[in-house]
């Protein structure tokens, strides 16, 4: 081998900037280095894809994502034999709407002008899913598939009532902030819980006060988790340095980059449900990830 590939998202995104933080703590593994951090233009899916091309060794996906390329289901053609390898963060999908606003929860979005992002994204699954969770369905808004800057735009100029966003800190996310004054919509009692209960791939976190300009309160969030996957043909010993480093500098990783903030807690179910507790959409862990986390005691 001579260097690690890893795949990411497009320019100027969060994946990238993470890419990049990994890289640091990677390339002092003397197995693994050079590591190159390539972007992809339609991120977690083109990532599954590349994995299956041996363009790159591991890839940064949206755990959403990881089951449908193990199935072969759209917008994926065939099926990807891809593994799990470690948890990167749990990124917090949140909607926004302008402070002017009469919406005050989540389900004040029926009948209002919702930006969900482009049509064949991830985020428009992810509206999808939180508003299925809550018996509501794109028949119940007015959906507009705009990617982030442009539904920014659209909120800003109110030609959108609302906007669902993720992660943050996001760049698109801060501008607009600075911009106009926001509201992050929090979930009506009860209504968190059924999202999370109904959506096996998202984690409860916590959007600070003060994280944006405009949130003047805590206010829990569902999260997706974000991980960095491989390929059942990529070395054990290749997934097994990589994984031991990525544990070992869960700690360092959020020092180097904010979007890694709670890495740490995410390996910590492993403890009491084994290896089902990163196995999303029923992808495997890799043999090289499994004997890594035995190595540090997570795993018996």
């Amino acid at each position: 081998m001579t260097g690690l590939r890893i795949g990411t998202a497009e320019p100027d995104s969060t994946f990238l900037s993470q890419g990049f933080a990994l890289k640091t703590v990677l390339d002092r593994v003397p197995a693994l280095a050079p590591v190159e951090v390539s972007t992809s233009a339609h991120a977690s899916v083109e990532n599954a894809n590349r994995l299956e091309l041996n363009d790159i060794d591991f890839g940064f996906m949206a755990s959403n994502w990881i089951g449908r390329a193990k199935n072969g289901e759209a917008p994926f053609t065939q099926k990807i034999d891809l593994r799990m390898a470690a948890p990167m963060n749990a990124g917090p999908l949140f909607f926004i709407a302008r402070a002017d606003s009469n919406l005050r929860t989540v389900t004040d979005a029926r009948g209002r002008r919702l930006v969900v992002g482009p049509e064949k994204s991830g985020m428009a699954q992810h509206a999808r899913a939180i508003l299925g969770a809550l018996n509501l369905t794109f028949a119940d808004v007015t959906p507009m598939f705009l990617d982030f800057a442009a539904g920014a735009e659209a909120l800003e100029r109110g030609e959108a009532d609302a906007q669902l966003q993720c992660p943050i800190p996001n760049k698109v996310m801060t501008a607009l902030a600075a911009r106009v004054l926001l509201r992050v919509l929090p979930y009506a009692p009860a209504d968190l819980d059924t999202v999370l209960r109904a959506v096996p791939f998202y984690r409860r976190t916590v959007m600070r006060k003060g994280a944006i300009r405009g949130l003047d309160a805590d206010v829990a969030q569902a999260a997706v988790v974000n991980v960095l996957v491989t390929h059942a043909c990529v070395p054990e010993s290749i997934v097994h340095e990589v994984t031991s480093a990525v544990f070992s500098a869960r700690h360092e990783l959020p020092r180097l980059n904010a979007l890694f903030d709670g890495v740490a807690a995410l390996f910590e179910p492993l403890g009491a449900d084994g290896a089902a507790a990163l196995e999303f959409g029923g992808v495997a862990l890799h043999p090289g990830a499994l004997a890594a986390y035995r190595s540090a005691g997570l795993l018996k």
